[in-house]
């Protein structure tokens, strides 16, 4: 733990103007009550069915905060020249499309449709989601480090870790907090997102329950190799340790179809997860927590949901 404890502690002491970081946080707080008072994100699921709205929806949706973030660094830090990085600026518009792209992917459905039919139907077409939406956003991130950074380092994040531990015990602190959000109302209406299956006639529901949390499983590499590995690690030369907080808002946004609590803890994980990749030049010990929270969170809700 001691090395990432030190992380952490030189974010805060050499890279963090707390004016700054008050201004994110009024930032963020603001979108989320917005988003969550008016119920914006629901509005976008529902345009999905139009991709050109749905795309564009989700774009600015992204964009706003992330671009923000980064321009109200202009005000604070002498040393913000990565504006004249044309990487920077190629980064800055692309990703959120290329995420957006990814949210509102959906060109699957009908070669799944041919397969299979009634119950079956719905189960392939919600665990071929997570794996068809992952490759939808790493098939660009992909060529973007071969254009850019192939030679420069290997593919976003994929450095392996020197030690695994301190990553479980980290996970180990979570664990309460895991068990206490699991066992809110809120929660419940969302998690496990395998529950879907319980009302579906299906045999073999064991295999199918595994099937699922694996796909779902793989969903999680996507979004660490995004934003972690691509986000960090293709602007950590431009930017410096400045991308950390931006990118985190970005992520931020992603969650504003999830609780509200599970939105607002998405910012401050993305903040640590972030510095670990930025110090660590690697994903894998965020994928250990991120995906380690995510199944924790589906077995303890779904015991919570039938001892309740």
């Amino acid at each position: 733990m001691q090395p990432i404890l030190s992380y952490i502690r030189e974010f805060y002491r050499n890279d963090l103007k707390p004016a700054y970081f008050f201004l994110i946080l009024l930032l963020t707080g603001f979108l989320i009550y917005l988003n969550y008072s008016h119920f914006f994100e629901p509005q976008y699921k529902a345009a999905r069915n139009s991709n050109v709205y749905g795309f564009f929806a989700y774009y600015f949706l992204y964009l706003i905060p992330f671009a923000a973030a980064f321009f109200l660094q202009l005000l604070f830090f002498k040393n913000c020249t990565y504006q004249k990085n044309y990487w920077f600026w190629i980064i800055l518009f692309l990703s959120p499309a290329f995420f957006s792209f990814r949210v509102n992917f959906d060109f699957h459905h009908t070669l799944i449709q041919k397969i299979w039919e009634a119950d079956a139907l719905i189960f392939w077409l919600h665990s071929f989601s997570w794996l068809f939406q992952t490759f939808a956003l790493l098939i660009p991130v992909y060529i973007i480090w071969l254009i850019k950074d192939k030679n420069n380092q290997p593919l976003y994040g994929m450095k392996p870790l020197k030690q695994v531990k301190p990553y479980l015990i980290m996970l180990l602190i979570m664990l309460p907090l895991i068990i206490i959000a699991c066992t809110q109302k809120d929660f419940l209406t969302t998690y496990p997102k395998v529950q879907f299956l319980e009302s579906l006639d299906i045999s073999s529901k064991k295999w199918h329950y595994i099937i699922y949390e694996l796909c779902y499983g793989f969903d999680f590499l996507s979004i660490e190799l995004f934003f972690r590995g691509f986000l960090i690690l293709s602007l950590f030369k431009i930017c410096g340790p400045q991308c950390i907080i931006p990118v985190a808002c970005f992520y931020c946004t992603i969650h504003f179809g999830k609780p509200a609590g599970e939105a607002i803890s998405s910012f401050w994980g993305a903040l640590l997860l972030g510095i670990i990749s930025y110090n660590t030049l690697s994903i894998w010990g965020g994928l250990i927590i991120h995906l380690g929270i995510a199944w924790l969170m589906e077995l303890i809700s779904w015991i919570s949901n039938h001892l309740y």
